[in-house]
């Protein structure tokens, strides 16, 4: 069986599952979760409270 001569040019897909979008999904996850805890600790409430979707009042 012989080999081809040269390898195919491809490019990055554009999007998708890439290792450009994991790295940027991962980071803007890690960003939101550090804003979440920096709202609960100056606000002594949780984000669901902070943002008026639950009433701590009622836990």
């Amino acid at each position: 069986m012989t080999e081809p001569s040269q390898l195919p040019q491809l490019e990055d897909p554009k999007f998708g599952f890439n290792s450009y979008a994991e790295r940027l999904n991962g980071r803007a996850a890690m960003v939101g979760f550090v804003l979440a805890l920096i709202i609960e600790y100056f606000t002594h409430q949780g984000v669901l409270a902070w943002l008026g979707i639950i009433n701590p009042a009622n836990y």
